[in-house]
């Protein structure tokens, strides 16, 4: 079953249909040569048929500890940045109720995150709630050095062999890591961590299918099952040398329209829901494609919300960017408008009516008038925020950010341009080795 419906009806009118059918045929030579295992890369495609390759006892382990760690615990502290959190935070927060923090009873701990930023006013405040919380962490790392992450965790260590002991803290501290080598890998085995892998053939922001995702997901209480086999589902399908084949089709007119001048892509959801989808896509296309000056610079909206502050740029700003809307069919709940007899506000006319409704009504006029002010919009929906079709669609985004990549040109399983601001901020913090680079740095400063 595809998870992803694709309608590129509102790109007909900046991209022809000769022109489409050339991006097509250029996308399915990307295809090709991703499945071929022939392209730039090369050595970090373990993503490609990681879904079919997790086996039900991989399932059955990762469950396992979620259930231990949820054993009378409040609060499972997730530690990592970029690739080692976005995925697992956009899936539990589009699961998750709207206010989960704020129900009276909930049958799993409270996921929250770590190690993402080095803000002190963030980390003191969580280190203020986990006083009188029953805790455990997960800490992902390839490394166990990357410098926000690792020093979340030097103060999660020291907190928690403060309040439970050594041993205590050891039962309840995970660690997602290399298989062999690494600080993180070495502490773990010095201190008797449980551990999963990280595969070495799997970068940070395609491992969300990796126990880097699958734990906490489990953790917070939702079926990393059901999740799994909606990226089987949808691998088999975007394995498919067609035009048919969704992210062959996506990764073909974005690139078409990039050709056409658009620069900018903003990812659009219409559910709240989906917010933390937009960051981990940002950072999936961001860190693929940006390089050699070259690439589609991924931006996001929450609408109807931003309507509000950027609705009148995207109406009628400077003609540099086409949007991707991505839409829910069915949403959860149902709520209707009352109808009231003052009718005051000038809404009895929507009486009746669904909340659903005027946010789906919302979404298409939107559509229309941005295409009228000459956006290009791409219409993705998917059946229902679950986790069948959350694993669906992060799968199919990540095989279309290959395909694209590659028709790009770069190598789309690289970063070497976020080592620019860590060897200036080590220089500047006086780290050993770097001390000339700082004395240059703080010249300029």
């Amino acid at each position: 079953m595809n998870t992803v419906a694709v309608n590129l009806k509102s790109t007909s009118l900046f991209v022809s249909g000769e022109e489409f059918a050339a991006w097509q045929e250029k996308s399915l030579k990307a295809l090709s040569e991703l499945e071929s295992r022939g392209g730039k890369g090369n050595d970090f495609l373990g993503w490609i048929n990681l879904p079919s390759s997790i086996k039900p006892a991989d399932i059955a382990a990762l469950k396992a500890t979620a259930a231990k760690l949820s054993k009378g615990i409040d609060i499972v502290v997730v530690i990592g940045i970029g690739g080692s959190y976005l995925g697992a935070k956009a899936v539990i927060d589009a699961l998750s109720h709207s206010f989960t923090a704020l129900l009276p009873k909930r049958d799993h701990p409270l996921v929250v995150f770590a190690g993402q930023n080095i803000s002190e006013d963030y980390h003191a405040e969580l280190f203020e709630v986990l006083r009188d919380k029953s805790a455990a962490c997960i800490v992902i790392s390839k490394s166990g050095t990357t410098t926000e992450p690792a020093i979340a965790f030097r103060l999660i260590r020291q907190h928690f062999e403060e309040k439970y002991g050594r041993t205590g803290a050891k039962d309840r501290i995970v660690a997602v890591t290399d298989a062999a080598r690494g600080a993180l890998h070495a502490l773990a085995m010095q201190e008797g961590y449980q551990t999963f892998v990280i595969p070495d053939d799997v970068g940070g922001r395609f491992s969300v299918l990796t126990p880097v995702g699958l734990l906490p997901i489990a953790v917070a209480g939702f079926d990393i099952e059901t999740f799994v086999k909606g990226a089987v589902d949808m691998e088999q399908i975007t394995a498919k040398n067609d035009i048919a084949n969704p992210a062959v089709q996506y990764a073909a007119v974005r690139n078409a329209l990039y050709s056409k001048g658009k620069k900018i892509e903003v990812l659009v959801n219409y559910n709240p829901k989906l917010h933390f989808i937009t960051e981990w896509w940002k950072q999936l296309y961001g860190e693929s494609e940006g390089k050699e000056n070259k690439g589609i610079f991924p931006a996001g909206v929450d609408f109807t919300s931003d309507l509000h502050s950027m609705g009148q740029y995207l109406q009628e700003g400077e003609r540099s960017l086409f949007e991707t809307v991505l839409s829910v069919k069915n949403e959860k709940h149902t709520m209707t408008i009352p109808n009231d007899p003052q009718n005051l506000d000038q809404l009895n006319f929507l009486s009746g009516k669904r909340i659903g409704e005027c946010n789906k009504m919302a979404e298409l006029g939107t559509l229309l008038a941005h295409v009228d002010g000459g956006v290009p919009n791409i219409h993705l929906e998917i059946p229902s925020i679950d986790e069948y079709n959350l694993g669906g669609l992060l799968y199919f985004f990540e095989k279309a950010c290959g395909i694209s990549g590659y028709m790009l040109g770069v190598n789309p399983f690289d970063q070497p341009g976020v080592e620019a601001y860590k060897k200036n901020m080590f220089a500047l913090l006086n780290k050993p080795g770097f001390e000339k680079q700082g004395d240059e740095l703080r010249k300029r400063l």
